[in-house]
């Protein structure tokens, strides 16, 4: 890694570090920050100081059980609209979000407002694409779980998807 790489890493490292995220360093140039969320619990975001730019890329959700065109387009309105990070595929379609900056703007402030973008985009549209690309599933998920007498207090954003917005089992979900 060039000289730049190595300062870009010692700002990724002090960054992090002002901020009080826990990360993971498993390879030079390469540190595993895990954002918490509300909607979307946890994002794991990988930084990676390369020659010349700083990637950022964060695993979404995986590719969509039905309504493909809908789920794809959904995601494709919004990085239109996005700062920072975009919406990406990889080759079996699982969405990523995606970004890089210059080596010379790896600072604390950039890397905060990347990493807030990452969190802010993640946890804000995945229950919006989970009701598109795997209502099935979550009906499907809802409806073992009230047969176990399962709880499904993590299910409640989708109650819509099973005909209810208003249905729920007040001793197994509190809400």
């Amino acid at each position: 890694m060039a000289a730049g790489g190595a300062s870009a890493c010692d700002a990724v490292r002090a960054a992090l570090d002002s901020l009080g995220l826990a990360y993971e360093h498993p390879a030079p140039g390469a540190y595993l920050v895990r954002l918490e969320g509300q909607h979307k619990l946890a994002t794991m975001t990988w930084l990676i100081a390369g020659e010349h730019s700083l990637q950022v890329e964060a695993f979404f959700c995986r590719q969509p059980d039905e309504n493909h065109a809908a789920f794809y387009r959904f995601l494709l309105e919004r990085s239109a609209r996005m700062y920072g990070v975009h919406f990406a595929l990889d080759r079996t379609g699982d969405v990523y979000l995606t970004g890089r900056l210059p080596l010379s703007a790896v600072s604390e402030a950039d890397i905060d407002t990347l990493l807030g973008c990452v969190l802010t985009y993640s946890d804000e549209m995945f229950n919006e694409a989970l009701k598109i690309g795997f209502a099935s599933a979550i009906q499907r998920e809802w409806a073992w779980r009230e047969k176990r007498g399962e709880c499904l207090v993590n299910l409640r954003p989708f109650a819509a998807l099973v005909g209810d917005p208003d249905r729920r089992d007040p001793k197994k979900d509190p809400s």
